[in-house]
């Protein structure tokens, strides 16, 4: 199955001055890895001039839009009523990104329409990542 949610999304990256600079991401989600989310920055978004590609739980998300969730590299919280906080980590540093709340609500509803909470083939994603891992030995 080959079904694919993407939707733009309008994000402040916070600078270490406490600026508040626009960037645009595009948020992802695909029926073939139904149990990750992704956001997409574009190169202009990035530390190095490349497109940056972060990928993590879908229930992360999930959690992330009512409560603080998540410990290590990526970290989600709300921040007051209309905003959301997705807090990436690296080698390279951290970025701190606000979200509208309502467009990570919505994008998480359409993947659920796509394939639905508990429904995800974790058998099929577990045996396509060792297949990758080991190459077919």
């Amino acid at each position: 199955m080959d079904l694919t949610v993407e939707q733009l999304a309008e994000a402040r990256l916070i600078t270490a001055q406490d600026h508040e600079v626009p960037v645009r991401a595009t948020l992802r989600y695909t029926a073939d890895d139904p149990l990750a989310v992704f956001v997409d920055f574009p190169a202009e978004a990035a530390l190095h001039g490349e497109e940056v590609t972060w990928t993590f739980a879908r229930a992360l998300l999930d959690q992330g839009l009512r409560a603080p969730a998540g410990h290590g590299d990526v970290q989600i919280w709300p921040y007051g009523r209309t905003r959301t906080v997705l807090e990436f980590h690296s080698p390279h540093g951290m970025a701190l990104l606000l979200f509208p709340a309502s467009t990570l609500r919505r994008f998480l509803v359409r993947t659920y329409q796509v394939v639905a909470c508990g429904q995800e083939d974790v058998a099929e994603v577990v045996e396509r990542g060792l297949s990758a891992l080991f190459g077919g030995v």
